[in-house]
């Protein structure tokens, strides 16, 4: 298939999977073309049978915010018709769907109705239902995208119930999981690259987010502390956003700041998650979860919040651990007896790792995708 895909190009979830799956998707032999405003992050290198086409956004004095949504579907409708796209998969409903649905109409137009339908599918990753779709000028606009897709898929169960009940849908939501690729996000030898990070005597924990307040960067560093006063640890943080100065304020305040490292956003992770002995995600809300997934491929246990999706990411309680968001004294505990006791570590980072890549492997995900665009092709366009 000639498979156009549309997502935001930073480093966000959203991002990570779709240019996963765009990869994963030219390996299986589709044509795949990338339609956004910058290059994804993770398609710096040459992939075969990917293709990469920028969206130029016209910056008119009369225009005050950037038509970033018309300039998006022009691009879309280009590259379908030059480069003869079977279908468009869109992630996030505002405003990529939106636009989708616009490029459609241009289509149909120039053929006067009597070319070939553009298809599109649209993922929903989480912020577009829940913090977008939340807004009441956007309400109608999200449920209209959602409807007018030709499939629409959902990253979590947990997510796909939210949006029916918080949305006029009728459209049929599919739950695929995102993914991992095992080859890549799996446990390596890097003694020396630990080494840089901490002294060999102390224990890592790991946090990777946007560090957005959802992401509860606060929280983060209270855990921390209570584990630091009884093992000796330190916390690496990755990542930025706007409550990176929140973590340092609070680091300095509970007189941990010396054991906090903050190293800022980074691309490739593999290799922290590799250094690390645990990892911290008490969330107040998470529609999937997507680190948590790629440190459990790495063989490292995860205490989260049991929020959202990330019961169905970790599973039971030998793979990972999930508390109430406020609980933070049994996360703490929690970390101190896994950092004390191997046998229990070991045990937890080995169902880690075979619950990550037995559930979601991407050899396992994208198929489906695959059997839902080939659904999607073969059905009669509705009126």
């Amino acid at each position: 298939m000639r498979i156009g895909i549309t997502c935001y190009p930073t480093a966000g979830g959203s991002g990570v999977v779709a240019t996963e799956l765009g990869r994963q998707l030219a390996r299986r032999g589709h044509i795949i073309h990338f339609i956004s405003y910058d290059q994804p992050f993770r398609l710096r290198d040459f992939t075969r049978n990917v293709a990469y086409h920028q969206v130029e956004v016209p910056n008119y004095p009369l225009f005050k915010y950037p038509p970033y949504l018309l300039a998006l579907a022009n691009k879309m409708a280009e590259v379908a018709l030059y480069e003869q796209l079977d279908i468009i998969h869109v992630h996030y409903a505002i405003p990529h769907a939106a636009s989708a649905y616009l490029a459609r109409q241009m289509l149909a137009a120039r053929t006067n109705g009597r070319g070939r339908r553009l298809r599109f599918v649209t993922t929903l990753h989480g912020t577009d239902i829940t913090l977008v779709g939340s807004e009441p000028s956007f309400a109608d606009m999200v449920a209209f995208t959602i409807n007018q897709s030709d499939g629409v898929t959902a990253v979590s169960e947990s997510l796909r119930e939210e949006t029916i009940k918080t949305f006029s849908v009728t459209k049929e939501i599919v739950t695929i999981p995102n993914f991992i690729d095992p080859d890549e996000y799996r446990r390596e030898a890097v003694a020396g690259d630990r080494r840089a990070l901490a002294a060999d005597d102390e224990k890592i924990i790991l946090h990777v987010s946007n560090f957005r307040p959802v992401k509860r960067v606060d929280a983060v560093v209270q855990i921390f502390a209570r584990v630091a006063a009884e093992v000796k640890a330190r916390l690496l943080m990755v990542g930025d956003g706007p409550d990176l100065p929140l973590a340092r304020r609070e680091a300095e305040r509970l007189g941990v700041s010396d054991r906090v490292t903050f190293l800022g956003q980074q691309d490739e992770v593999a290799g922290l998650f590799s250094v690390a002995d645990l990892f911290l995600l008490p969330s107040a809300k998470e529609s999937f979860g997507l680190v948590a997934l790629e440190a459990m491929a790495c063989g490292v246990p995860v205490i989260a919040s049991r929020v959202g999706g990330l019961p169905e990411v970790i599973g039971d309680k030998q793979a990972g651990f999930l508390y109430p968001p406020e609980r933070l004294d049994r996360m703490a505990r929690k970390a101190i007896q896994l950092l004390t006791d191997g046998t229990k570590h070991r045990k937890a980072a080995v169902a880690a790792r075979r619950r990550a890549v037995g559930q979601f492997s991407a050899s396992r995900i994208v198929p489906q995708y695959e059997e839902l665009y080939r659904r999607v092709l073969a059905r009669q366009p509705e009126a």
